[in-house]
């Protein structure tokens, strides 16, 4: 048996500061199992998972939270293409993964051989990149070649974008050491460190940008999703208090602790044509990734702006709203640390800890983010107050509150959707699965001071691997409150990732179950349509009870507000252990529900 070079990967990894590694059980892959099973790194820390889909998106999910480099190994065949949809999404919302697929020797591949596929470049353009693992290692280069390929697949996963990389390797038998052989990690493995430049803006690329911001007008800033970042959000709130600044963001972009506009996702759908024009921006600044509100794209493209930065310090950038003139490649919390830093110049001395300006913006900039706030309806083009981002943004808080007021509503999921998240406790990790889980968080925001981080799959916006994600989160944060809230499809689709040895007390799941895809009752198109019921919503008669028996989960039913009130309370505390909350809803109430939401929206907007 001659496997030293496989052995000596978990070796490199480790030696990197690896920590997570999850992997699903196969014969093919035995060498690269025991490498880590043995070494003492991760003995007693490997995390098996049977099923390969869920296995990667739990990795996926460990990745999220701790944004350190997760490794995925599997054996050869049809496991690494279960990886896909994980690996999809990590590329695409650019978080590290190794994928370490285990594989028949070059010359086995097309000859029948059992459990054999074409393994190279198996993820295609959604990996960062793929490497051959030498199939023969004896020869001194081979072995060089061999720690070069890991240290550089490790490296890659990590450098700005960050994302999925795949290592193929080839393994010839036998698999296994013999009873008496021991496993020994060579201890003069190369090892090659990579330094991430620290990059800031140049003096005179700041000046042009600064000039270029005096001159624009109407600014307008707008976050896609990210992970929280404290030095991202208090450098946000310096530039947006500065300028005056309004600042629009999506839930998934984890700037609910600033005072940026949260609404955009109510106002946006009813808003005549002359108040929105009154929002559009000359200049709009931009960074993240995507975004949830289709209201908003729509707007922006429509917008047109003369200018439109967009804040990114490596990779493509997507010209999502048709608009873009300027790519600055810098971090975003660079970018308004330095700009805060010559507009707090310009102005004067901040007063306290908020650098407002001591002279007031161009008067079209003051205009554009008044902070003065009008409580009630959106004023039209006509009225003497003018529309203003902020005035928009409180309107619609004010409107949400008033419509979830009634005392008469039918029991409904947007409605039961409101109370778990007002239930929320401090510190939650919140995952938002796709579909409606995800629109609904939108259009209601989160409750205020709780310091909840959301995760949510909208690289590729697929349900597939919505629970995982979830579970993954737990196991890397067991200190932490971890929620998911999810449909009911999306629930059950994911089902497996429950299947697992490993215990996640700290987990919460709310399924809104509708017994069916509601969405398309939800969206135009499919809704209109005689065959929605047979071949778009797809009836489905399960509950999670079974489920929660399977895998040891309590379990709470509810069908009514007051089952609702009385279980959330017990269901978030932190004793008791992982759980499961389903909200029992008919998808047609809930329909009529949003249907009649929507044109509230019209009318209070109009």
């Amino acid at each position: 048996m001659n496997n030293q070079a496989v052995f000596n990967i978990a070796e490199i990894c480790a030696r990197h500061g690896i920590t997570d590694v999850v992997l699903s059980p196969g014969s093919r892959s035995a060498p690269l199992t025991l490498a880590f099973a043995r070494h003492p790194a991760y003995r007693g820390k490997l995390r098996v998972v049977p099923d390969e889909r869920a296995a990667a998106f739990i990795g996926l999910g460990i990745a999220q939270a701790t944004r350190r480099t997760v490794v995925l190994l599997c054996t050869s065949g049809t496991a690494g293409l279960n990886y896909a949809p994980a690996v999809a999404e990590a590329f695409f919302q650019q978080i590290p993964l190794l994928i370490l697929t285990a594989d028949r020797p070059p010359e086995w591949i097309d000859q029948l051989d059992g459990q054999t596929i074409r393994q190279r470049n198996l993820y295609g353009a959604h990996a960062k990149a793929a490497f051959d693992f030498p199939a023969d290692t004896t020869h001194p280069d081979a072995k060089w070649h061999a720690e070069r390929i890991i240290n550089e697949a490790i490296n890659l996963t990590k450098a700005g974008p960050a994302g999925p990389v795949q290592v193929n390797v080839p393994l010839r038998e036998p698999f296994y050491p013999k009873a008496d052989e021991a496993v020994v990690y060579e201890q003069d493995v190369k090892i090659i460190q990579e330094d991430h430049a620290n990059a800031v803006l140049p003096p005179a690329e700041i000046l042009d940008l600064r000039q270029q911001l005096r001159v624009a007008g109407r600014v307008l800033v707008v976050a896609g999703q990210q992970a929280s970042n404290p030095s991202l959000t208090a450098a946000l709130y310096e530039f947006m208090t500065a300028r005056r600044v309004p600042v629009v963001a999506d839930t998934i972009a984890n700037l609910s602790e600033i005072p940026a506009g949260h609404g955009h996702d109510v106002f946006l759908a009813g808003l005549a044509k002359g108040p929105k024009e009154a929002l559009q921006p000359d200049l709009l600044i931009t960074f993240g990734q995507s975004l949830i509100s289709k209201s908003l794209k729509l707007f922006l493209r429509d917008a047109a702006p003369a200018q439109h930065w967009h804040i990114q310090a490596v990779g493509a950038v997507a010209d999502t709203f048709r608009s873009l003139t300027r790519t600055v490649r810098v971090q975003p919390a660079t970018f308004f640390q330095q700009l805060s830093s010559f507009e707090t110049k310009d102005y004067g001395p901040a007063e306290g800890s908020n650098p407002i300006p001591s002279t007031a913006p161009e008067q079209g900039s003051s205009m554009y983010s008044s902070k003065a706030l009008d409580l009630g309806s959106i004023p039209s083009a006509t009225n003497a107050a003018p529309v203003t981002w902020p005035r928009a943004d409180a309107a619609a808080a004010a409107f949400l509150a008033d419509f979830f007021a009634a005392d008469d509503q039918p029991f409904n999921e947007f409605t039961a959707f409101r109370h778990a998240l007002g239930a929320l406790v401090d510190g939650t990790a919140l995952h938002l699965a796709n579909s409606m889980a995800v629109r609904y968080a939108n259009i209601l925001g989160l409750p205020a001071d709780r310091q909840i981080e959301v995760f949510a799959n909208r690289g590729t916006s697929g349900i597939d691997g919505c629970n995982s994600t979830a579970v993954g989160g737990a196991l890397a944060q067991p200190a932490r409150p971890v929620v998911l809230l999810t449909g009911d499809v999306a629930f059950f689709y994911d089902r497996n990732a429950f299947w697992h040895n490993y215990p996640t007390p700290n987990l919460r799941v709310v399924v809104f179950n509708n017994h069916g895809g509601g969405i398309f009752r939800m969206i135009d198109g499919p809704r209109q349509q005689p065959e929605l019921e047979e071949f778009f919503e797809t009836h489905q008669a399960l509950t999670a009870e079974n489920l929660c028996r399977d895998f040891n989960l309590r379990y709470f039913p509810v069908a009514s507000f007051a089952e609702l009130a009385a279980a959330l309370p017990v269901f978030f505390a932190a004793e008791g252990g992982a759980a499961v909350l389903e909200v029992f809803t008919d998808s047609k109430t809930n329909a009529a529900f949003f249907e009649e939401y929507r044109a509230a929206v019209k009318a209070a907007f109009a």
